[in-house]
């Protein structure tokens, strides 16, 4: 892989960091991104803001209205739904890869991963558990090594975040899912692509089946 050129870092830095901040919440759905604001809250040039601007937008995290400049996209639940139904087809990929090509090392840090979820889930430390949630499937997409999948994925994990964030502080969700990921990591570790695949399956169907339960329930109020 080619070595970035030092000129493109400033713009790469840049876009990395507005994208954290909008991934994270500082910016909320539909607030506008004002130029001015942005240059003087990254220290930078309006060149290369409204660079990261369009190219925040075609990750799908920012919009432009007309005459009305750049703000931050809202994501519906319906969206969401469907960013990951196909989410599931990726990762599904991705846990067979894994199961192919795991260490015991790597093994080892799985299952890590899952004790400190367990640990979370009994200590009901939400925040906790969520941010391990993140954690295990970052580690599964790093040991899959499939580039295309993992550009794909964090593009479409970016845009559902704020979903997601939700859906963790839905009482009695992390045990519904704890056992969802045991049986991942339980498929990954044994080498067994069909298996893993099949349970990763399982868990975003039920991360689907929770968001249709959240868009029914909206509609109800």
């Amino acid at each position: 892989m080619a070595a970035t050129p030092a000129s493109d870092s400033p713009r790469l830095a840049l876009l990395g960091a507005m994208r954290n901040a909008i991934v994270q919440g500082e910016y909320a759905p539909r607030q506008r991104l004002i130029e001015t604001d942005l240059c003087e809250r990254f220290g930078t040039s309006r060149f290369l803001v409204r660079s990261a601007l369009q190219e925040l937008a075609a990750q799908g995290l920012v919009e432009f209205q007309r005459n009305r400049g750049a703000r931050v996209r809202e994501i519906s639940l319906g969206e969401a739904i469907e960013i990951t139904e196909v989410r599931k087809l990726l990762e599904g990929l991705q846990a067979a890869r894994a199961a192919e090509r795991i260490t015991k090392a790597e093994a080892a840090a799985l299952r890590g991963i899952v004790r400190d979820m367990r640990d979370a889930v009994a200590r009901l430390e939400l925040l906790r558990y969520r941010d391990l949630n993140a954690c295990l499937h970052a580690s599964i997409r790093d040991i899959a090594a499939h580039e295309t999948a993992a550009r794909l994925l964090r593009q479409l994990r970016d845009q559902t975040v704020r979903h997601q964030f939700s859906l963790a502080l839905v009482p009695g969700r992390p045990a519904v899912s704890l056992p969802q990921h045991e049986a991942i990591v339980a498929a990954v570790t044994a080498r067994d692509p069909a298996a893993a695949e099949r349970a990763m399956h399982e868990h975003l169907q039920s991360v689907i089946d929770a968001f249709r339960a959240l868009s029914a329930a909206a509609q109800q109020r």
